[in-house]
């Protein structure tokens, strides 16, 4: 088999390239017989959504390449990583998918909007590339991520074989567990961020302010949605 036979597949993050998240995820992918191309950010990019460098100038470093998996590092959002990875290192050629993640932390519902791994996705997405945006529900960047590796194989085989519906991508995330009750296919949570800003004052005479907050589940009650999935012990999978 020749290596334009061999499914290319796409990866970055919003953790940066040398998050345990993206390692696993390529770990879990490389013996399963696809191309990893990944193309990460060079520190941590979480919040940044579809947000993509118009001021900034841009590079790209090699950071390694071995067997089917490249690693390329980059200055900018993780869209420009999607943008630049397709443009400069494949020279336009489209991969056969688009793979968002593993981040560490929840990507569930109105999560999804600020999301960099979601913005991965959905900028594939946008190029007509089947997308999927994988997230832990653990923060901890030490946990435990291989009884994810399953499921991640399963989905990314699924997507590979039967492609998804033109303007639709996937945004997969798993409990803050070792064992899982199974998958539900369910509807994004309306809920809301709450008690967002704290305020301070220097020392030096300026009030200055942290991004917090609290999330309110505005349907607590609700057993259709990724919120009620996960709190129950099921991997979470949306279309969006």
């Amino acid at each position: 088999m020749s290596n334009t036979d061999i499914p290319l597949i796409l990866i970055s993050n919003d953790d940066g390239y040398m998050a345990p998240g993206i390692n696993a995820l390529v770990d879990m992918l490389a013996p399963t017989g696809v191309r990893l191309l990944v193309c990460a950010p060079d520190g941590p990019r979480s919040g940044y959504s579809c947000a993509f460098s118009s001021e900034l100038p841009l590079r790209l470093k090699p950071i390694s390449r071995q067997d089917n998996v490249e690693i390329w590092a980059c200055n900018g959002t993780p869209v420009d990583c999607v943008k630049l990875a397709i443009d400069r290192i494949l020279g336009g050629k489209m991969p056969d998918m688009v793979i968002g993640g593993i981040n560490h932390g929840d990507n569930s519902t109105v999560n999804n909007h600020y999301s960099g791994t979601m913005g991965i996705a959905k900028e594939g997405c946008m190029k007509y590339i089947p997308s999927v945006a994988f997230s832990s529900c653990y923060y901890n960047h030490d946990a435990d991520l291989s009884p994810l590796a399953p499921y991640v194989r399963a989905i990314v085989a699924k997507v590979l074989d039967g492609g998804l519906p033109r303007g639709v991508c996937l945004n997969v995330n798993f409990p803050a567990r070792q064992e899982f009750e199974g998958v539900k296919v369910c509807r994004m949570t309306f809920g809301r961020w709450v008690n967002e800003v704290v305020a301070d004052h220097h020392p030096r005479g300026y009030d200055y302010y942290w991004m917090v907050g609290n999330y309110l589940n505005d349907e607590p009650l609700a057993e259709d949605t990724d919120q009620w999935a996960l709190n129950n012990g099921y991997v979470a999978i949306t279309f969006f």
